[in-house]
């Protein structure tokens, strides 16, 4: 029968020293307030902005459809429906454009450094076009600590453009000691997995998106 642990008993200045059963849970504590730190701070508001993004365009689209078939005088729909186009680039235009991504990814590896994270794997993949933005993953491994992780985040936050960054496939394990000695705010942790960073099209290849769509539509016929 295992020992019930005793939290009062634990010396947090002797962590090495602690049970094998106190260990294991620390680590399982830091994983869960890194991973939430990052979710809170990396994901979760940039993601937002996608998806409203996404729906605004959606919403701009079906407003202007319902309102064309109502309407019986062409010029004010067409001043109208011009309007929320520009809208919409104006929302678009917070995205990096397609000349600033690749200095965008240099500046993420960057600022990964110079917080000390060790870039062991940073590749990005080809661009997949969507209607209006285009999708850059990002195939990473990175080491460092939960400080130095949390440096990264508030970073990346900080840099000039709006950089929305989704995790897919992330891990985040002990690396090296951590992993006997248990984990301490300088323990040695391993980020792995691919993340997605967006652009906006531009006016020529979102015109080349809609015909590839309306060419698709007429092969579906």
């Amino acid at each position: 029968m295992s020992k019930k642990i005793n939290i009062k008993e634990l010396d947090f200045n002797n962590i090495g020293g602690w049970p094998q059963q106190a260990k294991i849970g620390l680590c399982v504590i830091l994983a869960l307030l890194i991973v939430g730190l990052s979710w809170w701070l990396f994901v979760r508001d940039k993601r937002e902005t996608l998806e409203s993004l996404e729906r605004t365009e959606t919403e701009l689209r079906g407003t202007f459809e319902t309102k064309q078939g109502r309407a019986s005088n062409l010029e004010p729909l067409k001043l109208q429906l011009a309007e929320m186009e520009q809208q919409l680039q104006q929302m678009l235009r917070q995205l990096p454009s397609k000349t600033e991504m690749p200095d965008l990814i240099v500046d993420i590896s960057q600022t990964a450094l110079a917080t000390g994270i060790a870039n062991e794997l940073f590749q990005p993949g080809p661009e997949q076009p969507k209607e209006f933005y285009a999708e850059k993953p990002i195939a990473l491994r990175m080491v460092g600590s939960y400080h130095q992780f949390g440096g990264f985040v508030s970073g990346v936050a900080s840099l000039p453009r709006v950089v929305i960054m989704t995790m897919h496939d992330i891990s985040l394990k002990p690396r090296g000691k951590g992993k006997e000695t248990g984990i301490t705010a300088n323990s040695p942790l391993e980020l792995a997995g691919t993340v997605k960073t967006y652009r906006y099209l531009d006016e020529e290849e979102m015109a080349e998106q809609a015909a590839a769509a309306e060419a698709e539509k007429k092969g579906a016929k």
